[in-house]
């Protein structure tokens, strides 16, 4: 080899190597606060093809407001957004918190559309479909609140907003659609979509102003369906889910998200409540309400506690039907859809104080008993020694674990009918792809959202 050749090599390499140098310096993109300091990679606006879409979710709940972006194939799988399958910031607190000025509750989701216009390519964002749904909070709220709210958050999205601002973006979800959402999510991560209803898993989701249920079951057993009383949502919801019809059972129970039903607990029991720890005298508020929360001299009481929650529940109330779940709520009448539960949201982060499970990962098999087992020792213990016994416990929550865990329990085992040693799945996230995605209805909102577009497949939509 001469020696003019290898001059002439090293001097290319030398020039190869500054031009990645430069780019890799120039081109990376940070998503802010709340992502760890994940980078959106070099190459993430350069592969990219008219066949991909993005939806932007935006998910106002009780306790906090979040925003996640998706990127999809034309077959309605998940792309990367950079090193990860989706964007996802959230806020404190939630747009129920302003209720008294609306404007400031659009202006609390500013940031997240900030961050989530900048993970879409600009060119994609005329047809970004951008979707915001509220939750139990805003449907809780009293007067015309609730709707100057989602005026001024759509007024705000159609004035600062480049994506795509449909005449329906802004809403509150029904609490079917919070529950087939979420089913829709978990069953579409675990890759049971298009499969046979007794191959998908049953959801129970626990927000902080309500709690929904949802499974398949088969057409045979949905033609049975009782008529749901009046002011309550059809038992049944029919979808079209990767060429597949399904029959979904949803049903969702206002006030008995984690946060409401602490509230009515206390209402069972007006001044002293054996749900609440031994040396607290305070007040609970929720939802503008202040509630008593008062210890009886002899401290808090695993059974006493779960008699009380049994009455808040009126898991003793008149069933019309042949099997009911509480409140008189027909149980959807079983079969292979609920042999498999995953269970979302307030579960996992109780069972997280509660110490039986791993609080970094993104999910875990346990059964109803564990609830109970720490329950029992949480209620025999007073508010000074709580957290040398659970010490992951937040402070806030410190005076009401007891009552939490009896709910959890009580909630599965007498409310949903779940045996307490079956093994039941707690779920924040679920691997896709070797990624982790939040399991959050957010995901079956984008599905529904980017299935309407042409070019794309019909994966799901509502019959």
């Amino acid at each position: 080899m001469s020696k003019d050749y290898l001059i002439i090599l090293s001097l290319l390499l030398s020039t190869v190597l500054a031009a990645a140098s430069s780019s890799s310096s120039s081109s990376s993109l940070y998503l802010g606060k709340g992502f760890s300091h994940r980078k959106l990679s070099p190459s993430y606006h350069i592969h990219k093809t008219i066949d991909e879409s993005y939806a932007v979710i935006f998910d106002a709940g009780s306790t906090g407001s979040r925003v996640h972006v998706y990127r999809f194939n034309q077959q309605l799988d998940l792309l990367r957004i950079g090193q990860d399958l989706e964007l996802f910031v959230k806020t404190m607190p939630g747009l129920s918190a302003y209720a008294e000025n609306p404007q400031d509750a659009a202006e609390s989701l500013i940031p997240l559309l900030e961050e989530a216009e900048a993970a879409v390519p600009q060119e994609f964002h005329p047809r970004t479909p951008v979707k915001l749904g509220a939750t139990a909070g805003l449907r809780q709220l009293e007067g015309d609140a609730s709707d100057r709210i989602l005026q001024a958050v759509s007024d705000m999205l159609k004035n600062r907003s480049t994506l795509n601002v449909g005449a329906d973006a802004v809403s509150v979800l029904s609490g079917n659609q919070e529950g087939a959402y979420q089913w829709v999510t978990i069953n579409y991560l675990l890759g049971n979509l298009g499969k046979h209803y007794s191959e998908t898993v049953a959801v129970v989701d626990l927000g902080g102003g309500s709690v929904q249920m949802a499974y398949a079951v088969s057409e045979t057993d949905a033609a049975k369906a009782p008529r749901a009383p009046d002011g309550v949502e059809s038992y049944i919801t029919e979808m079209f889910l990767r060429g597949k019809k399904y029959y979904l059972y949803v049903h969702s129970y206002l006030r008995y998200g984690m946060l409401a039903a602490r509230a009515e607990a206390l209402k069972v029991r007006h001044s002293e409540n054996p749900c609440i720890l031994a040396g607290f005298d305070g007040y609970y508020v929720y939802g503008g309400v202040q509630y008593k929360a008062k210890a009886p001299p002899s401290g808090s009481s695993f059974s006493q506690c779960q008699n009380v929650v049994v009455e808040a529940l009126h898991v003793n109330a008149t069933c019309s039907y042949k099997d009911c779940t509480f409140g008189g709520i027909w149980n959807g009448g079983g079969g292979a859809g609920e042999n498999n539960f995953f269970i979302a949201s307030f579960f996992f982060e109780v069972a997280d104080e509660a110490g039986f499970v791993d609080p970094n990962a993104p999910n875990a098999k346990v059964r109803p008993v564990d609830f109970e087992n720490a329950a029992k020792v949480a209620c025999n213990t007073e508010l000074k020694d709580l957290k040398s016994i659970f010490p992951r416990v937040k402070d806030g929550d410190v005076p009401y674990i007891c009552l939490d865990l009896v709910y959890e329990y009580t909630l599965l085992v007498d409310g949903f009918g779940i045996d307490p040693q079956q093994e039941i799945t707690l779920v924040r996230q679920v691997e896709y792809q070797d990624s982790l995605v939040e399991a959050a209805r957010p995901l079956g909102s984008a599905i529904e959202a980017i299935s309407s577009l042409p070019k794309f497949e019909k994966l799901m939509y509502f019959i």
